[in-house]
């Protein structure tokens, strides 16, 4: 179904999970803007995105989810619109309790956590008074697993944020996903050679047996943008990771 009056926003929408969602919702009429922080990543993704349909209605801006200034500045600009999705997030993070430093602990806060609530408080005053917000948690918000402690942290409060802000901001919707182990460019923290390798294991546990893709992660998105009747939802994308699957 074609949505060509809606508008969407797509903060993070530069790689991975975000381009693979504005992908999408292009190829279904929907308006969309991406913004990201890196204005050579930024230019290259709406060029990614022209490639492959030519035409489509998209336009892109650079901005620093974590500065609340520039965000007053985007939303001013931008003007109404309907749809908000925040794929914003930071890479790496996997370390034990003892070898934790405060600095990591401040980087991961700010790049995940502060950039989806100050993204949201930012967009309050543009977006549609029956719009929707999607936030982009991880799986490792529902794990255990040593190693977990800085990530399953940071996830699990913007997922309890996506269901608090559904009841605040009501009746705008809100809703997460939960992506597992998803091949996009986020695991480039890892060396190139033990890339494939670590992404393999990672998903050996899961009940599907492999990585996922970033555009599986974009369909659920797609679904809880257009499903008016869906909010407070946490959806998990994650191939069953959270199943604790022994093979």
């Amino acid at each position: 179904m074609a949505h060509t009056s809606e508008r969407v926003v797509i903060l993070g929408g530069t790689s991975g999970i975000g381009l693979a969602t504005a992908d999408l919702l292009l190829d279904r009429g929907y308006e969309v803007v991406i913004a990201g922080r890196n204005e050579e990543r930024l230019t290259q993704a709406l060029k990614t995105l022209d490639t492959r349909t030519p035409g489509r209605p998209v336009t892109g801006k650079a901005v620093d989810a974590t500065d609340s200034e520039q965000l007053a500045a985007l939303f001013t600009e931008l003007g109404a619109f309907d749809h908000l999705v925040i794929t914003v997030t930071r890479n790496g993070g996997f370390t034990s309790l003892a070898d934790l430093e405060a600095d990591e602990v401040r980087r991961h806060s700010e790049g995940k956590l502060l950039a989806h609530l100050l993204t949201v408080q930012a967009a309050l005053g543009t977006l549609r008074g029956d719009g929707s917000v999607t936030l982009v948690g991880a799986v490792s918000a529902q794990l255990s697993a040593p190693g977990l402690v800085l990530l399953g942290a940071m996830n699990s409060a913007v997922e309890s944020a996506s269901r608090i802000l559904a009841a605040e901001l009501a009746p705008r919707r809100v809703n997460a996903v939960s992506p597992g182990v998803i091949e996009t460019p986020w695991w480039d923290w890892i060396p190139e050679e033990a890339r494939a390798d670590t992404l393999a294991g990672a998903a050996a546990a899961t009940a599907v047996g492999r990585p996922g893709r970033a555009e599986e992660v974009a369909h659920a998105i797609g679904f809880l943008v257009e499903n008016a009747y869906v909010t407070g939802v946490v959806l998990p994308v994650d191939g069953g990771a959270r199943l604790n699957v022994q093979r």
